[in-house]
């Protein structure tokens, strides 16, 4: 498999998810990096703007086992990892596996879940292994974890704590659809589109997960100079001078960066990450990791709005 491969698998995906998804080409491309880069996302919008739909018709296209976990605020962590059970025919406990045991994993509403309950991904997201009863299982490959949230709804919610938040490679955005959008999203429906059937939408299987394993291997091929690192290190350091923010990004930023770049740089059908690679990305690592300090909030600011300021700063190697 060569670096064209990549681009022609890629716009087969694209083809794919146009036949299912409307107005969502923006979204959809950057969890097809993260996918890739062997990274977890944040989808966060309003409820009705087909996130579940998007993690869905993903996981059909790469012949991932799919599992769709609804967050609630008395989901136990045992409801996601598992518990040991007692068999009454054996007279022996065996472990009765939970819904994380699969390879794309859909947190829905993952803030209306207790800290406790949230921190039961931890592992399982840095690690791609969960320790139960003192035994290490290991995740299947490729293991995703797609969590949504709301943006507007924050009664009977716990927002994520930083470290969970650090661990999502990108905090994707999905806007309401614009009115062209909507009328073809309804005429869509208008014609028998159903979105619990994907099959019958025509959508077609592009690619196997061993396959996304071995695409992996491959982008750890694509070269980046160090004119690049200098670049994404110096990025990362403004964020943390910057008067507009009490936190900056972390190390662990930077790192998705650069391996998401190289994603996306091999998803063009290039073998080296240029600048603008960099900057295509960095908005969707950096928005959920930094935080705004009152006065920027008040100027009107928002994250997107400082990471451009950011980005505008630092000087752009050559």
């Amino acid at each position: 498999m060569k670096t064209t491969d990549l681009k022609n698998i890629f716009e087969n995906l694209r083809t794919e998810a146009n036949k299912v998804l409307v107005g969502l080409e923006a979204p959809f491309e950057l969890l097809v990096v993260a996918l890739l880069s062997n990274g977890h996302v944040l989808l966060e919008g309003v409820p009705g703007t087909a996130k579940t739909l998007m993690a869905k018709t993903l996981s059909f296209m790469v012949q991932a086992q799919f599992t769709r976990v609804q967050f609630t605020p008395d989901l136990m962590p045992s409801d996601i990892l598992g518990t040991s059970v007692f068999d009454m025919n054996t007279s022996r406990f065996y472990l009765k596996k939970g819904p994380i045991f699969t390879q794309l994993l859909l947190a829905d509403e993952i803030n209306r879940a207790p800290a406790k309950t949230q921190s039961a991904l931890l592992e399982a997201m840095e690690e791609r292994q969960v320790n139960l009863e003192g035994e290490r299982h290991i995740l299947d490959a490729p293991f995703m974890v797609i969590a949504t949230q709301n943006p507007i709804e924050y009664e009977g919610t716990y927002p994520l704590p930083e470290a969970q938040l650090d661990r999502f490679m990108f905090k994707i955005l999905v806007p309401y659809s614009p009115p062209a959008v909507e009328v073809e999203i309804l005429r869509r429906v208008h014609q028998g589109f159903d979105a619990h059937n994907l099959e019958s939408s025509g959508l077609a299987k592009v690619i196997s997960a061993l396959e996304v394993t071995e695409i992996r291997k491959l982008i750890d091929q694509v070269t980046v100079e160090d004119g690049i690192l200098n670049y994404i290190a110096n990025i990362n350091a403004a964020s943390r001078r910057s008067p507009d923010l009490i936190l900056g990004a972390s190390a662990r930023a930077a790192i998705h960066v650069l391996i998401s770049s190289k994603t996306f740089a091999a998803m063009q059908g290039r073998d080296f990450v240029t600048p603008d690679d960099v900057k295509y990305v960095v908005p969707s690592v950096f928005r959920h990791r930094i935080l705004l300090k009152p006065e920027a909030e008040i100027e009107g600011l928002d994250s997107d709005a400082v990471i451009q300021r950011l980005l505008g700063q630092v000087e752009v190697p050559r």
